[in-house]
């Protein structure tokens, strides 16, 4: 049998996918994935190429149309794609829209810096649109092409107009529905993205129209990333008026003869604010967002380390005896914006994707430019440095003071011989696999007690609750470390807290949150959010915080049992007029353990809703809006947020109710 397989597999099998074919069948490699993200980044790709060439001061608007049946199209002010005949004997647009690795961002010669550097943009976003046209003003002409079919070229490029005063780029596409599970473009999300670009690119004036709500917005921002620092910091008090620092660092090889030198130039706004215990950087690279940091970061950080040092020691504000700050210390309450300038010769990503730096360069250069700043700040707003250093050392006693409860914490663990089953409160699994074991947070006792008999105790751990958790906004980890509830979640998870948290040492695929279907169960619910937000975010962005749905009602009906997460659902079942028992949950801990099983626990039958984080800055200040101590933006949230109508009630008839009416 082995032998007749092998036969099989011959020269016929292998195959060559050319020009833009290969996209098409593994668009994934290109694009991350064929969902909602996925689409979106079409967009990003055309909108990216148009920012370069406002940085590199050849355009300073752009446009972006969501067009009724969900076609997009931009437009920039640029320079306008070269429309001549490539030296392949095929039109230059046709080139950059037709084939893969090709573009004008190879060298610096046409870009002093770009995003991009991998000349698939363009092309991968022609291969996976139902149809394309690009219209291209410059030179006085105006011309257009058009591709269909994932790259087919339907219209060679010609002249529609050859005296027009225009200049830039139009390219109108609409997104493949066979490649794509949805073409639904969120206009929400684009804003957002489009917001942060404005805030970078000083000066840059952006538009965004939906024709489908003739909804639009205008995004300019002068002061650009000063306003972006304090749009994260959002409500929160500040220490002092927003910090920023520029400059540019000469990294051109001493070797090097040619007379053009490489510039490394970074900018950083510096927001500090009161009661906050973490720290929020966001870094970005010729304006693409490096999630994963990389040497820019790290230059940053040390040269901000090295001038509060410096000036503290100067200053006499830390004495010869005592120890250095360190640099979480002096980022306690930091919400920063780092955005850095690299030529395309040593600009160097990690992967494609783009989320680390790597160039070697970047790190002397932005921490150069940072610590010679910082210093010269600090020198001169004498007032403003002694509050900075002042909140750093305070910091620093805190987190001693941290050491100390975690020492005796680690104390306390030595003696217990299962030290996840603190107090005998945690159930743990029978199996002990952190791929497949899952963590359920229950409201009280009774819940939890019903929770332990329904599970599948192969695989699912119970954790009971009493009462209320710690508010993680408004106290501080030292504060929190001594909260027992807070404690036996630490232990449960076991990956730690802070930033000494490691997802690679989390106990649990998932963390289910299982609360009351009432307001105090979603109170408890918001709270384990915000400590989990605040010092577990690895555990939401890895996709393992979950929500679970218990159902509002029972339904009985000839000895047949349905159930119903809402009224509107409840209706539903309801219409034909059948005599019906209708049972109202009060809680969890009115459910017997089958019904809990059923209903919220079985993997087979239960509905979870996964907490993710689409945008942290709006996550950041909508919860420190809603668990802080300040009262007048709470109530103007939720003034401007939350509909007192009430709904309309309905009549059960024929309903027999059980329970809470």
């Amino acid at each position: 049998m082995a032998t007749n397989k092998a036969n099989n597999y011959t020269s016929d099998q292998i195959q060559v996918l050319k020009g833009l074919e290969g996209v098409r069948k593994r668009p994934g490699m290109y694009i991350g994935s064929t969902d909602s993200r996925g689409l979106h980044h079409l967009i990003w790709e055309i909108f990216d190429n148009s920012v370069d060439e406002v940085l590199s001061d050849y355009a300073n608007q752009i446009r972006i149309i969501i067009h009724k049946g969900n076609s997009i199209e931009v437009m920039d002010n640029g320079r306008g794609i070269p429309i001549g005949m490539h030296k392949t004997g095929v039109p230059t647009p046709q080139v950059v829209f037709c084939e893969l690795h090709s573009g004008g961002k190879f060298d610096d010669s046409s870009y002093k810096v770009s995003g991009g550097l991998h000349g698939v943009g363009a092309s991968v976003v022609n291969a996976l649109s139902e149809w394309m046209e690009i219209t291209i003003c410059r030179d006085g002409k105006i011309y257009t092409q058009r591709f269909e079919d994932g790259g087919k070229v339907i219209k060679k490029p010609k002249v529609v107009s050859d005296s027009s005063k225009r200049r830039g780029t139009t390219v109108h596409f609409k997104p493949d529905p066979s490649i794509f599970s949805t073409t639904l473009v969120d206009y929400k999300l684009c804003s957002q993205r489009i917001k942060e670009t404005a805030f970078l690119t000083r000066g840059l004036k952006v538009e965004l129209i939906d024709e489908r709500t003739g909804q639009s917005e205008t995004f300019k921002y002068e002061t650009g990333i000063i306003e972006y620092a304090k749009d994260l910091a959002g409500d929160k008090k500040a220490l002092c008026d927003p910090i920023y620092l520029s400059g540019e660092f000469d990294v051109t090889p001493e070797e090097t003869n040619s007379d053009k030198k490489v510039i490394i130039t970074a900018e950083a706004a510096l927001a500090y604010t009161a009661k906050t215990y973490s720290e929020h950087i966001l870094s970005y690279v010729n304006n693409v967002r490096t999630t994963d940091g990389g040497t820019h970061e790290t230059g940053f950080k040390s040269g901000l380390t090295k001038a509060f040092n410096e000036h503290a020691r100067m200053a006499g504000l830390l004495k010869e005896k005592d120890p250095n700050l360190d640099g979480s210390d002096i980022r306690t309450g930091l919400t920063a914006v780092i955005s850095v300038r690299i030529p395309e010769k040593i600009l160097q990503f990690e992967s494609q994707t783009k989320s680390k730096l790597g160039t070697a360069e970047a790190k002397s250069a932005v921490e150069s430019i940072i610590s010679e700043k910082m210093k010269f700040f600090l020198s001169e707003k004498g007032e403003i440095a002694n509050l900075l250093i002042g909140n750093a050392i305070s910091a620093f006693k805190e987190r001693e003071q941290i050491r100390k409860v975690r020492e005796d914490i680690r104390e306390i663990k030595e003696k217990v011989s299962k030290p996840f089953n603190m107090n005998g409160k945690l159930t743990p699994a029978q199996a002990r696999n952190p791929e497949i074991n899952e963590l359920f947070l229950v409201e009280g006792d009774s819940a939890g007690g019903s929770a332990r008999q329904g599970r599948d105790r192969r695989f699912q751990a119970i954790l009971p609750l009493r009462g209320k958790v710690i508010n993680a906004e408004k106290n501080s980890q030292q504060e929190l470390l001594k909260n027992e509830e807070i404690l036996s979640i630490i232990h449960a998870i076991g990956a730690g807290i802070g930033k000494d948290f490691n997802i690679n040492k989390c106990n649990y695929k998932k963390v289910v949150i299982m609360t009351d279907a009432d307001t105090d169960g979603a109170h408890i619910q918001i709270l384990l959010l915000t400590f989990f937000f605040r010092y577990m975010k690895p555990l939401i962005d890895d996709g393992r915080v979950y929500i679970a749905m218990p159902p509002l009602y029972k339904i009985s009906y000839k000895g047949k049992v349905e159930y119903a997460w809402s009224d509107e659902e409840l209706r539903e079942k309801l219409a034909e007029g059948k005599q019906t028992n209708v049972q109202r949950f009060k809680g969890l801990g009115e459910m017997n353990f089958t019904q809990l099983w059923e209903t919220t626990m079985c993997p087979e039958t239960r509905t979870l809703v996964r907490v993710n984080i689409e945008d942290f800055g709006e996550a950041d200040n909508c919860i420190n809006i809603l668990m802080s101590d300040d009262v007048e933006p709470r109530r103007e949230w939720i003034e401007n947020n939350v509909s007192f109508e009430n709904v309309d009630n309905f009549t059960l008839e024929n309903v027999e109710v059980l329970g809470d009416e």
